[in-house]
């Protein structure tokens, strides 16, 4: 879907006007392409006094290749900014914050990469601590929303002793895969950890699920995940039959037509991982609908269709998977959520309720299944450019693009890549997060 703001925006007298207005400046977001090195440029890493964190994120970021240096480098500016936050212990320490960032963050390149790294509150040992840390998610929204330049930035936490935990992450937040997350808080615990033998192909090997698969985002996900070496169950309503053996077949994956609310639709999809491929590794809850209407004008068939397809099938499935073991060690499962389950939006009542079940499941689910070594997450996208946001009226069309710090709708490929870091097997530690693709929308947390 064309963007012609976006296009004006980013011409000569369109980038006049928008100076002299101070109207939205999208800047053209980079994004990945295959083989690409995990960053273009230098990264400038700085800690506080007694962090943890900055030595073994030095050295993991010199074995992946990058620049690293301690000082800004001379005649060139920065692709990325990281932050060892772990050593503030309390609130008289965070001035390190801007002793660290106030110099630089103007010279941080086009498309630049901020990444604080500290400890989860509840994992502080003192209040003063926790506190502190606590203190960080305020620091790096604001940030999230000052740098400019189509540049994002990140906090990850990161508890103590799972330090080689965290190459996948910062591989992701650092890489134009991350293009439209910004502004958000990741945890890593423990978890297993299973660094692929290339990093360019690390679901090699692997089975995928996708269900929603024919179109739009779905289509992204499995498109993301044949990349990254995955076989790919596609899965999708008889209905988009066509759309879904095109997809299959060029992705080199398989298609399956299968109505997820139909009342033998777990066992059958249990049947058909078991028997066609002796399990799964992925698990990627897709499909979705919406049925908006407002509350009291909402039919009861209405409301049901949308729980139904969006929560309940999804807990049913993974009922079925689990009972019959093909969920295999170290698998993923990634659930589709919205921001809408986040922040509420008007007309979806049924929609905010279904997908802010999804984040309770990830959270409810995830100390279940890592004790299966199994991780679950979510993500939740922001306005992403697809035929739904295409057909929505024009001036709320464009209020959804500019609302976030990028002023820009996201693609479709930035839901992809979330999950297929999610998917990594080297993410084992990333378990019960909520990642918002969002470009920082100003709506909600």
């Amino acid at each position: 879907m064309s963007d012609r703001y976006s296009q004006f925006a980013s011409s000569a007298p369109g980038r006049f006007l928008v100076g002299r207005l101070g109207l939205p400046n999208p800047v053209p977001l980079r994004r990945h392409r295959q083989g690409d090195p995990v960053i273009d440029g230098a990264v400038l890493l700085g800690g506080a006094p007694g962090g943890r964190l900055a030595e073994p994120v030095g050295k993991l970021l010199r074995s992946m290749g990058v620049d690293v240096r301690a000082e800004q480098p001379t005649g060139a500016r920065p692709a990325a900014l990281v932050f060892d936050a772990s050593g503030i212990a309390d609130s008289g320490q965070l001035g390190e914050l801007h002793a660290f960032f106030n110099p630089v963050l103007r010279s941080l390149a086009r498309s630049g990469r901020v990444v604080v790294l500290g400890i989860a509150p509840q994992d502080c040992a003192q209040p003063r601590q926790a506190t502190a840390q606590r203190a960080l998610e305020g620091f790096v929204r604001s940030v999230g929303k000052e740098v400019g330049g189509g540049g994002t930035a990140s906090l990850v936490y990161v508890a103590p002793g799972v330090e080689d935990a965290v190459e996948s992450t910062l591989r992701f937040l650092l890489s134009p895969k991350s293009a439209f997350v910004s502004g958000q808080v990741v945890r890593i615990g423990p978890g297993m950890v299973d660094a692929p033998a290339d990093w360019e192909r690390p679901l090699a090997g692997k089975v995928a699920l996708v269900t929603g698969a024919s179109r739009g985002i779905g289509e992204a996900i499995a498109e993301v995940l044949s990349r990254d070496g995955a076989h790919v169950v596609c899965l999708d309503v008889p209905a988009q039959g066509a759309d879904l053996s095109a997809l299959a077949n060029r992705i080199g994956g398989s298609a399956l037509q299968l109505d997820i609310t139909a009342a033998d639709a777990p066992t059958r999809l249990a049947t058909h991982l078991r028997e066609r491929h002796g399990g799964v590794d992925v698990v990627v809850h897709n499909a979705g609908v919406t049925r908006d209407k407002k509350l009291a004008n909402m039919r009861a068939e209405q409301w049901d269709l949308v729980l139904e397809v969006n929560l309940s099938a999804q807990e049913r499935i993974d009922d079925a998977l689990l009972a019959e073991g093909l969920l295999n060690p170290g698998g993923r499962v990634v659930s589709v959520s919205s921001i809408s389950g986040i922040a509420g939006n008007v007309g979806q009542t049924n929609y905010a309720t279904s997908k802010a079940g999804v984040i309770g499941m990830v959270q409810s689910m995830a100390p279940v299944l890592a004790a299966k070594d199994v991780t679950i997450n979510a993500v939740a996208p922001g306005f992403i450019e697809t035929a739904m946001t295409a057909a929505v009226p024009l001036v709320t069309r464009e209020v959804g693009r500019r609302m976030n710090s990028l002023a820009q709708g996201g693609l479709p490929v930035d839901v992809a890549e979330t999950i297929a870091w999610f998917a990594n097997p080297a993410s084992g530690g990333v378990a019960g997060n909520v990642v918002r693709v969002c470009g920082q929308s100003l709506i909600g947390a």
